[in-house]
């Protein structure tokens, strides 16, 4: 079809059409929110949490979190408990279960199907690159973006980059990848040097340190500091490379 991507082992779409699109025909699918919702699953998951992708933010959330035995993660702008702030869960325990609702991460990860998917991030991509080749070769890579105010996808910066960091982090030859994952990693060559800056200064980032969230930003812009692969098992994500 002319929007797979299909003749590439590698390919790379925006947003839930992104997914609709590449991942029935591929043998994973690495879904990439960087602020902040791959983030906060790379660091629970890193100190052996499990989260539980979640679509709605309401009554909905709670209920189901209670069906499970688990925590319900709240909103990032009350600055207490647990939230889509990646700080706040800089201490979450071993063996907490989260439920973490998330308008566009927890969209994407719930669209996958039977793909096996992983959530990617700056802090992650080596593990998740590794883990992902162990699943196939055909792999497709999906920046999320954020929303504007009427709903239509707004590509963000910092998922473009994540994407690109992946990407070379799968190290495959130029031939493999699509054009528009040769460009990711390309937008990620000339920004790896400099990420904590270009988060600050993205829409995306500026957007997180005016309500004073920057140290979300400091921890989304580390780049290969987290061993975690996290791997969507049984609706929630839990480090692949903790339960091997």
């Amino acid at each position: 079809m002319t929007f797979d991507q299909a003749e590439f082992a590698v390919r790379c779409e925006w947003g839930e059409q992104g997914v609709r699109q590449l991942a029935p025909i591929s043998d994973a699918v690495i879904i990439v929110d960087v602020l902040s919702f791959s983030t906060c699953i790379d660091i629970a998951t890193a100190r052996g949490a499990s989260v539980y992708p979640w679509l709605w933010k309401d009554a909905r959330a709670q209920a189901f979190a209670n069906q499970i035995n688990a925590e319900l993660a709240g909103q990032r702008e009350v600055q207490t408990g647990y939230s889509l702030s990646p700080a706040s869960l800089l201490g979450i325990p071993a063996g907490t279960r989260l439920v973490l609702p998330s308008p566009n991460g927890a969209t994407l990860s719930l669209a996958t199907g039977a793909a096996p998917t992983l959530a990617g991030c700056l802090r992650n991509c080596q593990s998740v690159a590794a883990a992902a080749l162990q699943l196939g070769i055909r792999l497709a890579v999906i920046p999320a973006g954020e929303r504007w105010a009427d709903g239509s996808l707004r590509p963000a910066l910092e998922d473009w980059l994540g994407a690109g960091a992946l990407i070379q982090q799968l190290s495959l030859p130029a031939h493999q990848l699509a054009p528009e994952a040769r460009l990711a990693l390309a937008a990620f060559q000339s920004a790896q040097h400099d990420l904590h800056a270009m988060l600050r200064q993205c829409s995306s980032g500026k957007e997180l340190l005016e309500p004073g969230f920057a140290r979300d930003v400091e921890l989304a812009a580390q780049w290969n500091v987290s061993d975690s692969a996290p791997h969507l098992q049984e609706q929630a994500f839990l480090n692949q490379n903790k339960t091997q």
